[in-house]
């Protein structure tokens, strides 16, 4: 398939559409404030039983989003070196796809009786989500050059904020406007938002589906498929290992993703045990991060032409410091909402480009899916220290506040840690210097 073709660059944009609906109504919105309200024990409390042990609900959120990217994170290299193998790329990517999809729909069935059950569809939701866009990303070096890498990432965050954001406006539409569908109630107008996400997802995953290439078998060898995907895995490890740049890159991504990942899964929470806010202002509060993101991918993309990846990336996690240690001090929801904007802007670039700058590191090879495994278990991996660091000091010290210093911290080292990096733009010119020379 040749590079650079606007269809199939259009389709790849298209599984941003598809499922970034679970990131925000699932993860970030009305799920978690659903939660929040619906899994409470007899008495009305926070304070739950789950699988015989007593958890207060808002650790017990955070926990499964660390168990499920624990899970995804030993999945992923096993499913991506098969992958590669066998040349079934897409393949395994439908199955990630709809494990996620279909859970998301089956939390139509959430009620406080049902807590143990939607716990675990929720868990399985992230799994599929999080296996399938390692396949999703590995598709970015396949479709397009080095130098499109950037702009048709941002892209993809784009259409991935702007689909969600209106599947976003139709749920909402039906949980305020309820006496417009029968004078349903509120939590049926909830749980029917969950299964729209579930129908989003498998309907507009069709898009890339039917555009996106598979992947190039390898010839057969002696033994079995799975035995042959881990010598392929084991292949690609050693191939990173050799590549320093690559190497200091997935530590500093590993260290200032906590932070990012762990701030956008427990951001809503935040807002609605410390500050009080209560569910509508939340889920404005996250439209709000949305909306600000898309010209922050778009813009980051244009700085990092100039100044490149690395150094772009230096100055989005600068800010992130600040974001943290204005978190902390945060009293007020006018505060709260004037950071969230800031956070928004810095959401999309930092998530876009520590992409793309990953896909610029690694060297051309028919075995993206499997380098992009190590990007997603980095990835998976950060998410799962960063949400159990943040679960356990909370638990610890009854206070989100002091988890938000932690992240802070994080931040600080990620920022040095990139330091070592060349920026890629720099690094290229220079290869190709040399080359003349």
């Amino acid at each position: 398939m040749a590079l650079n073709d606007p269809r199939t660059l259009r389709a790849w944009t298209y599984y941003d559409w598809a499922n970034s609906v679970h990131s925000l109504v699932i993860v970030s919105s009305i799920f978690p404030v659903y939660f929040s309200a619906t899994a409470l024990n007899e008495t009305g409390g926070p304070v739950i039983n789950f699988l015989g042990l007593s958890v207060k609900n808002s650790v017990l959120f955070s926990y499964t989003i660390s168990a499920a990217f624990l899970l995804t994170a030993l999945l992923s290299p096993i499913c991506t070196a098969l992958a590669d193998y066998s040349g079934r790329k897409k393949a395994f990517m439908k199955l990630f796809c709809y494990t996620g999809a279909i859970s998301c729909s089956l939390l139509f069935f959430f009620t406080r009786d049902t807590t143990t059950f939607a716990v675990i569809c929720f868990g399985l939701s992230l799994v599929g989500w999080g296996g399938s866009i390692v396949f999703y990303n590995s598709y970015l070096p396949d479709i397009a050059t080095e130098d499109q890498f950037d702009r048709v990432s941002a892209r993809g965050f784009s259409m991935g904020y702007i689909g969600s954001v209106l599947l976003m406006v139709l749920n909402l539409l039906v949980i305020l406007k309820r006496d417009w569908f029968g004078n349903i109630s509120e939590g049926l107008a909830s749980r029917l938002a969950f299964l729209t996400v579930g129908l989003w997802w498998i309907g507009f995953a069709q898009i890339p589906f039917n555009r996106l290439p598979d992947g190039v078998p390898k010839p057969a060898l002696a033994g079995s498929y799975l035995l042959n995907g881990f010598r392929e895995l084991r292949t690609v490890f050693e191939r990173v290992r050799q590549q320093a740049l690559t190497g200091r890159f997935l530590l500093a991504f590993f260290v200032y993703n906590m932070g990012v990942q762990t701030v956008m899964y427990v951001a809503t929470l935040f807002g609605s045990d410390e500050l009080k806010m209560d569910g509508q202002n939340l889920i404005i509060l996250i439209l709000l991060l949305q909306l600000v993101a898309i010209p922050g991918a778009y813009g980051f993309a244009r700085l990092s032409d100039r100044i490149g990846n690395t150094y772009t990336l230096m100055v989005i996690i600068f800010i992130w410091v600040g974001v943290c240690a204005g978190a902390y001090a945060v009293q007020t929801q006018g505060q709260f909402f004037g950071l969230a904007a800031i956070v928004g802007l810095v959401m999309g670039g930092v998530q876009s480009l520590s992409r793309s700058t990953y896909a610029k590191l690694i060297p051309a090879t028919t075995e993206t899916a499997s380098y992009f495994s190590f990007y997603d278990v980095t990835e998976k991996l950060s998410i799962v220290l960063g949400t159990l660091l943040y679960g356990l000091i909370e638990q610890l010290t009854g206070s989100m506040r002091n988890s938000v210093l932690v992240l802070l911290g994080l931040f600080v080292v990620g920022f040095f840690l990139l330091w070592r990096i060349p920026s890629q733009k720099i690094y290229h010119t220079r290869l190709e210097t040399d080359e003349v020379l």
